[in-house]
C-alpha cells in the first residue's frame, strides 16, 4: 500500500513544523513549504519522511508550480495543511493600512492562492481534506488586532464557505482555530498568554481531529475556545465590557 501523503504550509517552525514530524512518524510523506529554505531543509534533513518545497504563498503561480511538483512525486495527495500566517503586534495598535495589506496577503489571499492550486485536484479526486488554520482571534474583535484578527476572522468565513463547495466534491474543509501556541509568532506578544501550550501540543490535537474524527473545526485548548465561544453569543455591549476589563483596555485620555 502506497503511504498517504500531506502538504503544510507554514513548515519550517511552529506549528507546521511540529505537524511535520508528527504525520512524518507515523508512517506519512510530508511535504513542507515555507519562504526559508534553510530551515526546510534543515527539517527535511533529519526526518527521512520529510521533504522540502520552498513556497512563496503570496505567489499565485508559484503555489501551482510547487503543488504540480509534489503531485509528481508522490503521484496522491491526501491532506492539505495550509497554515501560512504574519503578526506584528507592534504595527497592530494603530491603522497602519500598508501593515494590514501586507498581513491580508500573507495570511488571507496566502492560503486562498493555497487552496486555488488544490482545487480541481481535490474536486477530480473527490477525496481528501482541506485544512485552513485561522486563530481564536477570529472570532470576535479585539483590542490591538487592526489587521491580524480581521484576517482570521476572513479565513473563518471563508472555510465555512468553502465546506459547502467542497462538500459537494465528497472533499473536507476543516477549520483550525488554535489558542496561544509557543512559537516564534506568539513570542512577540508582550502580555502573558493565558493556557501556553507547546507545538507538540497542538500537532497532537490537529493529528487527532484530522485522522480520528469528522468535525469542522478543531479548537483547543478547550479550556481556553469554549469560553470565547461562549462569549461570541453576547451582546456586543456585554461582551466589550467583559474585553475591556480582561484586557484592562481603557480609553485615552
Amino acid at each position: 500500500m502506497n503511504k498517504k501523503t500531506i502538504w503544510i504550509t507554514g513548515g519550517s517552525t511552529g506549528i507546521g513544523k511540529a505537524l511535520a514530524i508528527k504525520f512524518a512518524s507515523n508512517g506519512w510523506n510530508v511535504a513542507i513549504s515555507a519562504r526559508r529554505e534553510n530551515l526546510l531543509q534543515e527539517i527535511s534533513d533529519n526526518n527521512a519522511n520529510i521533504f522540502s518545497y520552498p513556497l512563496d504563498v503570496t505567489n499565485k503561480s508559484q503555489c501551482k508550480e510547487v503543488f504540480n511538483k509534489i503531485k509528481s512525486k508522490f503521484e496522491s495527495v491526501d491532506i492539505c495543511f495550509f497554515s501560512t500566517g504574519t503578526w506584528n503586534p507592534k504595527k497592530e495598535k494603530d491603522i497602519d493600512v500598508e501593515q494590514i495589506e501586507d498581513v491580508f496577503k500573507v495570511n488571507f489571499f496566502g492560503t486562498l492562492n493555497s487552496i486555488k492550486a488544490v482545487e480541481e485536484y481535490f474536486k477530480n479526486k473527490q477525496d481528501g481534506i482541506i485544512t485552513i488554520v485561522s486563530s481564536i482571534a477570529g472570532y470576535r474583535g479585539l483590542p490591538n488586532s487592526t489587521g491580524y484578527g480581521p484576517s482570521k476572522s476572513a479565513l473563518n468565513n471563508l472555510a465555512e464557505s468553502l465546506y459547502f463547495d467542497f462538500k459537494r466534491s465528497n472533499v473536507r474543509v476543516c477549520l483550525v482555530s488554535p489558542g496561544f501556541i509557543k512559537t516564534p509568532m506568539t513570542d512577540k506578544n508582550d502580555f502573558k498568554m493565558p493556557f501556553l501550550k507547546t507545538t507538540e501540543y497542538a500537532a497532537n490535537k490537529i493529528y487527532d481531529g484530522l485522522i480520528n474524527k469528522n468535525n469542522f473545526e478543531i479548537h483547543f485548548p478547550k479550556s481556553l475556545t469554549l469560553i470565547l465561544k461562549l462569549f461570541s453569543f453576547l451582546p456586543s455591549k456585554l461582551y466589550f465590557g467583559l474585553i475591556g476589563k480582561m484586557t484592562k483596555y481603557q480609553k485615552k485620555n
